[in-house]
């Protein structure tokens, strides 16, 4: 896809982070940008900011944990612009009141609330736009945000969710390849950018009962990871240079391929799980190295 002034882009997720990052980018090519996420005041603000950019934009309240709120992201898309051909599968949490805890350990509630907007909003966003996308018959691209931790021994439920949306999407690749169908797919697997992910526990169900243990040492590593790492804007830029490309695997942060080629080589020598120096990690990253 070379032309995308005209044309309409679905990003849930939209409010924040790396999806209001790709709806910016969206309206500097001159898009129909749709919005969808879960919370009102945020909604309302990205809206407005996109809008500055003298863009079409349409903000939908979406719930990714509810097919029927899905359902009608896209009815809400196309009543408004017509056909879609670009869809971020984007919106995504993480359990930071899980943080130190072992897999089994870590509790239903987190795991329901990770693996229902993580894994099965993807799902349902393939669901819901692949048909509409495949009876327009246009050139379209669907991208899932993943994350590193899709190809790196991390468990608990953000890590096992992310390797679902890994392995969801390579099936939808090969099925729309084996189609014929005009619909491009990639895999988004971000290391870690400056976003507020740890702040979605406010919009969780019970959020009042949830609340993270922000003295967790844990925690604490990975928000200063996170407040070091690459900005929206750059995934969103880098994201569209791999469309460009056809790239399907798109990795942002080559820092972290020697861990992602060693942790290929452990499984291939049938060795133990690879760990991570996280300790040296931060070092770097605090040098500068954006993991």
């Amino acid at each position: 896809m070379q032309d995308f002034s005209g044309k309409t882009a679905v990003i849930t997720g939209g409010a924040s982070g790396i999806g209001l990052g790709l709806a910016e980018h969206c309206a500097e090519l001159g898009m129909n940008v749709v919005l969808g996420d879960i919370q009102q005041d945020a909604l309302d603000q990205a809206v407005e900011k996109v809008a500055q950019r003298q863009a079409n934009v349409l903000g939908v309240i979406t719930d990714t944990m509810v097919k029927t709120s899905v359902n009608n992201l896209l009815e809400e898309a196309t009543n408004t612009y017509g056909n879609v051909h670009l869809v971020f599968n984007n919106a995504g949490v993480a359990a930071g009141n899980s943080a130190g805890k072992a897999v089994w350990e870590a509790p239903d509630e987190d795991w329901h609330w990770v693996m229902g907007v993580n894994f099965y909003g993807v799902l349902y966003g393939m669901q819901t736009f692949i048909p509409h996308m495949l009876e327009h018959g246009e050139e379209s691209y669907m991208i899932n945000t993943a994350s590193l931790a899709a190809v790196t021994p991390l468990g608990g439920s953000y890590g096992v969710s992310k390797h679902g949306v890994l392995a969801l999407t390579e099936g939808m690749q090969s099925d729309l390849e084996q189609r014929g169908a005009n619909i491009h797919a990639g895999v988004l697997c971000p290391g870690f950018v400056d976003t507020q992910i740890f702040n979605a526990e406010r919009n969780r169900p019970g959020a009042e009962q949830t609340q993270a243990d922000t003295e967790d040492p844990e925690y604490q590593q990975v928000k200063a990871m996170l407040a070091n790492g690459k900005s929206p804007a750059e995934i969103a830029d880098y994201v569209f240079t791999a469309m460009a490309n056809k790239q399907f695997y798109m990795l942002p942060h080559p820092a972290w391929d020697d861990f992602v080629s060693s942790r290929t080589k452990q499984i291939l020598a049938r060795r133990g799980v690879a760990t991570m120096d996280m300790m040296a990690m931060l070092e770097r990253s605090a040098e500068g190295e954006q993991f």
